[in-house]
């Protein structure tokens, strides 16, 4: 097992991994990073944790879009519309 530290937007996250996927582990976590910073330019500055949320939710709707629901279909569309919904209430309450 191996432990690779992936920025995300100027702060480390370590992560384990199989030993041999630290390339792609590395390879991944600048996808997401450079998804991150996008988000982050378009909608302003958020504390950590609802930028993550936000990024997840993003990218789920990217895969989702694509045809792939990685999650069984546990994500439809009226979840996405009401979680990005709240996280703009949040965004607006902080500032």
């Amino acid at each position: 097992m191996s432990v690779v530290s992936i920025p995300i937007i100027n702060k480390n996250y370590q992560m384990g991994c199989e030993d041999g996927q630290e390339a792609r582990l590395v390879e991944l976590g600048k996808m997401v990073d450079a998804r991150a910073r996008e988000i982050a330019a378009k909608i302003g500055p958020l504390p950590e944790t609802s930028l993550l949320a936000t990024l997840c939710i993003v990218m789920a709707d990217e895969i989702k879009s694509r045809g792939g629901d990685g999650c069984g279909g546990c994500v439809d569309d009226a979840t996405l519309e009401e979680v990005l919904a709240r996280i703009k209430q949040v965004k607006k309450k902080l500032g």
